[in-house]
């Protein structure tokens, strides 16, 4: 794919849907990239990308970021899980609600405020910046959170995905109710802006063979109920081993305080049976599009540690492909697998 896949994307929608903030996607945008100041923030914002942090770029990315809550918190029902109270599920819907210091007004500053509500209503997703919290919103339960797992820009000719992060496991696990999902399949993007383009880089190239290809929606009982029990199980058994005491390690929507459901060998595993299955999923779109059967090997991250030498992240990488950071955190490109959740 390309930086264009999702403006590009959405730009196919029906005129009528762009008329309703709530009929459009939530994303996942890359903190490093989209909010480096207020113009960018602001622009980012108002078009529903939530700030994500990326391990090569910031100390603060990773699988259990405040903003990953955000995202969880917008797929669910806000009454779900917690039985507490509409007042006190929104103070603490917003995670680091409590900031270093004052929000910073300066331009030069990333951060955002909305002048007619409370800090409670906004969050921190490192300690001293400040962002409206969109998941403190009852109105916003069950939103469309729309995703790409692979993290960056991937261009090969042989249209192979590399492999799924495992953002996505969180979504469909922690997630209440169950979010349905719609695994898309889309091509030729990566001819609009491809990797290896000369000058004037900024400029699209026009006459690019696009195909955007959605998928059934995902029967999320038969592929993920037995996953999202075992969840709770996981949970249970993080509850009983602290005595009771650990109450909010599993009991706030989106929130692991406790470091069996973060890092333990059980939870570990049980996220990657998620992340293969969506792959599972976006492969059958794949399938569709008449491309032949991909390598099982591709799934796994090891495969991909022999993408580039020592130290490169971007460019041309010693398979042939084409990579770049990318935009949109949790995102791939080129002939690219995203999923829709709602």
């Amino acid at each position: 794919m390309s930086r264009m896949d999702d403006p590009l994307v959405w730009g196919a929608l029906p005129l009528r849907y762009h008329w309703n903030a709530s009929n459009m996607r939530w994303g996942l945008g890359s903190y490093d990239i989209c909010f480096k100041n207020k113009f960018s923030s602001t622009f980012f914002a108002l078009g529903q990308v939530l700030p994500t942090h990326r391990n090569a770029h910031s100390t603060h990315g990773g699988l259990f970021q405040p903003t990953i809550v955000q995202a969880i918190r917008l797929l669910s029902d806000p009454q779900a899980g917690t039985g507490s109270s509409p007042e006190s599920r929104v103070a603490s819907s917003a995670v680091a609600s409590t900031h270093a210091s004052p929000p910073d007004h300066s331009l030069s500053s990333p951060d955002l405020t909305d002048p007619f509500s409370s800090n409670h209503l906004t969050y921190s997703t490192n300690g001293t910046d400040t962002f409206p919290a969109p998941a403190a919103y009852a109105s916003r339960k069950h939103s469309w959170v729309h995703i790409f797992p692979e993290g960056k820009i991937h261009q090969k000719s042989d249209k192979t995905m590399r492999y799924f992060k495992w953002g996505v496991a969180r979504l469909i696990l922690e997630s209440e109710l169950c979010p349905d999902v719609l695994p898309i399949w889309l091509e030729g993007f990566d001819q609009c802006l491809h990797e290896s383009r000369g000058w004037p880089r900024a400029i699209p190239r026009s006459g690019a063979n696009i195909s955007i290809t959605f998928g059934e929606k995902v029967d999320m009982e038969s592929r993920f109920g037995d996953l999202r029990e075992r969840w709770k199980m996981i949970k249970e058994s993080a509850l009983r081993e602290g005595g009771g005491k650990r109450t909010s390690a599993v009991s706030e929507i989106g929130v692991l305080e406790d470091e069996e459901l973060k890092y333990g060998a059980e939870a570990v595993e049980l996220r990657k049976e998620v992340t293969m299955r969506v792959r599972q999923e976006v492969l059958e779109v794949r399938k569709s599009r008449g491309l032949p059967d991909e390598d099982p090997k591709a799934g796994l991250v090891e495969t991909w540690r022999a993408e580039g030498g020592l130290g490169k992240t971007e460019g041309r990488m010693d398979d042939g492909s084409w990579t770049w950071r990318g935009v949109f955190a949790l995102q791939e490109r080129i002939a690219g697998a995203s999923a829709q959740m709602f």
